[in-house]
């Protein structure tokens, strides 16, 4: 009976792999990093893992700002080439602008 039990698990998972569409779940990235590039952070949303960070690099020729909502993080103005970077310790969702520009607006979700 035994044999069959690993049998029959054997031929689900493999029947489960060769399954078009569907996908184990990777995890969360723990750092990513978001170009803001004309006028605009190119991820609208982000997701990393718990204890990650991100980085904000701006690739305009004007300055920006990366700063939440709820006041946790807040840049300094970035001239073109430089960064700023905040590590995530809590789960939640959250959401920044940049100052300068309020229309630039993006979320990071934290899982």
């Amino acid at each position: 009976m035994k044999t069959l039990s690993r049998l029959g698990l054997a031929a689900a998972l493999a029947l489960a792999c060769a399954a078009p569409g569907l996908s184990v779940a990777q995890p969360p990235p723990a750092a990513v990093t978001v170009p803001i590039k004309n006028f605009a952070f190119m991820q609208m949303s982000t997701t990393i893992a718990t204890g990650g960070s991100v980085t904000w690099k701006n690739l305009d020729g004007e300055p920006h700002t990366v700063v939440s909502t709820d006041g946790l993080f807040r840049s300094g103005g970035l001239d073109e080439g430089e960064s700023f970077t905040f590590k995530f310790i809590r789960p939640g969702v959250y959401k920044y602008v940049c100052s300068i520009h309020p229309q630039m607006k993006a979320t990071i979700v934290v899982r």
